[in-house]
């Protein structure tokens, strides 16, 4: 008998596995080009000319990467890159036309290379913006890096100076904090941070006097979110 129950158990964990497995419909690239071909000619391509020092990008190559949709629909092989500046998703079609992602309120996470991206409502100021996030953790409260980069106008010459062209200079990550499905807000400061959590405050007080929390520190940051999802 406990034979069939320990068989019975193995069925039920494989069934599942491949239950979770097929939660996503898989397509490839060229399914991918196909939905997002109305992009073209939209895409923005200000300050982004090739005699402005710097870069724009996150990483200048293309990386093959993998787009999930909010439809549960999975495209793979897709030559993706972020654009900081623009907050864009591009991606490289087959005869190397460089796009951006028409619609990207229907992506729900794209991994590319080691990172992947999560397209979120977060707060700026008092209106409620949308954009791409790194994700850092998941959780009840979730841990957001997003990127930054500094546009830089062209300088003309002056007293003993040499003029300067444009450029692009990248800055520190800011990160941001979301309780379940609200929109993410940032964290500057230590304050900010006591601030967020509306339970459990006195226990994260301390966790963050003890460890010498650091909102500008992702190392830190992952440390206190952990505690927290924790508890």
């Amino acid at each position: 008998m406990k034979k069939y129950i320990f068989l019975f158990t193995i069925l039920l964990f494989s069934s599942a596995g491949l239950f979770a497995q097929s939660i996503y419909d898989m397509r490839n690239a060229i399914d991918f080009f196909e939905l997002n071909k109305m992009s073209k000619g939209e895409y923005k391509n200000t300050l982004t000319e090739s005699d402005i020092e710097g870069s724009p990008y996150l990483n200048d190559d293309f990386t093959k990467g993998t787009i999930f949709t909010n439809q549960k629909i999975q495209y793979n092989d897709i030559p993706l890159r972020y654009n900081i500046f623009n907050d864009e998703m591009e991606f490289q079609t087959p005869d190397d036309q460089i796009l951006a992602i028409a619609e990207p309120e229907i992506v729900d996470k794209a991994v590319v290379g080691e990172d992947t991206f999560a397209y979120i409502p977060y707060k700026l100021g008092s209106k409620i913006k949308h954009g791409y996030f790194i994700v850092l953790i998941e959780g009840k409260v979730s841990l957001y890096a997003r990127p930054e980069v500094l546009y830089q106008k062209p300088k003309p010459a002056a007293a003993l100076k040499d003029p300067e062209p444009a450029k692009f200079v990248k800055q520190p990550d800011s990160y941001y904090l979301r309780l379940n499905q609200q929109a993410a807000v940032e964290i500057e400061s230590r304050k900010d941070l006591q601030n967020f959590f509306t339970d459990h405050q006195r226990q994260i007080e301390d966790f963050i006097k003890e460890n010498k929390i650091k909102p500008g520190k992702e190392d830190k940051m992952i440390e206190v979110i952990e505690y927290y999802n924790s508890l």
